[in-house]
């Protein structure tokens, strides 16, 4: 299947998802893991003036298919909160002590508006690993509970990097394809919704879809253009 394959050709969402699907069953049918599919997506932005950031967060309908490890910061009641919520973690200034030392063993971190102050110090750590909390996505809170079981169930945040590129990804391989589908709309229409007034032109400019080990497919826009 793979061979059959043409990464010059450019696809409808669908067709790219059954194709994607299909050479990655039968590239990898004998590996014990279940790969992950990603989106890459350029946009018309220039990432580097402050008013052209593109940053948001959506819910995606099936989930990632990931087990999210995660870390509250937060005092009082709060803390049991969001261990009653899910949270793999909860503390605050001993959590705060090991992160400094290195410790990053967490997939995303919430935070109470009263913990910023001492996050503030761990942007060495948590900035270059994309951990540190903030506010517009949610993940500086007081609904600590909320922010959890909403993590926990298919939220997600997306942020355009260099280049303009935002790279998600957006299920397994084991998906379906309409699950694989209603993720990627999902957060399409997302990121369409959080265009800049700044920018000018073509906003989304091209799509590629892929999974872990298979071949990346480029996507038909049109069918976002009016989003």
């Amino acid at each position: 299947m793979l061979s059959k394959v043409d990464v010059t050709k450019t696809y409808s969402l669908d067709e790219a998802i059954v194709i994607l699907k299909g050479a990655t069953t039968a590239t990898t049918s004998k590996l014990k893991f279940d790969e992950t599919v990603e989106l890459a997506l350029k946009l018309g932005v220039d990432p580097r003036k402050p008013d052209q950031q593109v940053r948001g967060t959506v819910s995606l309908p099936n989930g990632t298919g990931k087990t999210v490890r995660i870390l509250v910061l937060a005092k009082g009641e709060k803390l049991q909160e969001a261990l009653n919520a899910g949270a793999d973690f909860a503390g605050n200034d001993e959590l705060v002590a090991k992160i400094a030392g290195g410790w990053t063993d967490f997939d995303a971190m919430i935070a109470t508006p009263d913990m910023m102050r001492d996050i503030g110090r761990l942007g060495k750590v948590l900035g270059p690993r994309g951990l540190m909390p903030s506010p517009k996505a949610g993940t500086v809170t007081t609904d600590v509970a909320g922010a959890v079981r909403d993590m926990k169930g298919g939220k997600v945040e997306f942020k355009v990097h260099d280049q303009g590129m935002i790279n998600k990804a957006v299920g397994k391989i084991s998906f379906k394809a309409n699950q694989l589908g209603e993720n990627i709309r999902a957060l399409i229409g997302a990121i369409a919704r959080a265009k800049p007034a700044s920018a000018k032109g073509q906003y989304l400019m091209s799509l590629t879809v892929s999974s872990t080990m298979g071949p990346g497919l480029k996507v038909d826009l049109r069918e976002f253009l009016m989003i």
